[in-house]
C-alpha cells in the first residue's frame, strides 16, 4: 500500500465538507477542523469535553439524547435536524446523523456527522427550548400526536405550542410556518 493510500481515511475524516464526530459515552474522542469551525472551538477546547457545550440547554442534551439511544436501539442510526448552540452563543440549525459502533450500546462509541444549516435555514427569532424541539420536529413532518407521544406531552400542549410558533412568525398555516421556519419565500 503506498503512503498516499494508507493516509486516505485520515484524510478523508479532516478533509471531509461536512462536521465529524467520534463520541464515547457522549465525550468528544476526535473531531475533524469542519466541526470545531462550526462550532467555533479549536479542537483542542472540544477534546475531552462532553456534547453538552454545544445544546442550548441541559434540558435538550437529555431529550435528544434519549430520543437518539431510542433510535440507535430501535433502527442502528439516529437523525435530525436541531438548534446547537456556537460558542459565541448564537443558536443555528443543523442537520445531525449518528451511528453506533456496536448497535447494542449507542453510545458506547459513536460516529457522527454535522451540517450547519445556516445559511440555507437561518435562526431569525428567539426560542424557547420547548419551541425549538416542537420546531425541529414539525420540520421533520410530525404530526402534533407523534410529536406529544415523542416528547411525553399532551396534544393540545404541542398545539398549543404550534399556535405560539405561529405567532411569533406572524403565519397563519402549518405550510406558511414551515416555509418560515426553513427561510423559504412566502408562496401567494
Amino acid at each position: 500500500m503506498t503512503p498516499i493510500a494508507s493516509a486516505l481515511p485520515d484524510l478523508a475524516f479532516e478533509l471531509a465538507p461536512v462536521g465529524l464526530l467520534v463520541t464515547r459515552d457522549r465525550v468528544i474522542e476526535r473531531c475533524n477542523r469542519a466541526f470545531a469551525d462550526m462550532f467555533g472551538y479549536t479542537r483542542q477546547q472540544l477534546l475531552g469535553h462532553t456534547t453538552e457545550m454545544l445544546y442550548p440547554s441541559h434540558a435538550e442534551y437529555e431529550d435528544i439524547g434519549a430520543r437518539g439511544v431510542r433510535a440507535m436501539l430501535a433502527a442502528g442510526i439516529y437523525r435530525d435536524e436541531r438548534i446547537m448552540l456556537h460558542r459565541n452563543g448564537e443558536m443555528f440549525w443543523c442537520a445531525v446523523s449518528g451511528q453506533p459502533v456496536d448497535p447494542e450500546q449507542p453510545y458506547a462509541c459513536a460516529v457522527w456527522a454535522f451540517e450547519d444549516l445556516r445559511v440555507r435555514r437561518p435562526l431569525g427569532m428567539a426560542l424557547t427550548p420547548r419551541e425549538r424541539e416542537i420546531s425541529a420536529l414539525i420540520l421533520a413532518g410530525r404530526t402534533s400526536k407523534q410529536i406529544a407521544k415523542d416528547l411525553m406531552l399532551s396534544p393540545r400542549t404541542v398545539e398549543t405550542y404550534r399556535l405560539r410558533l405561529m405567532r411569533k412568525l406572524e403565519v397563519k398555516t402549518v405550510g406558511e410556518l414551515v416555509s418560515r421556519m426553513l427561510a423559504l419565500p412566502a408562496v401567494p
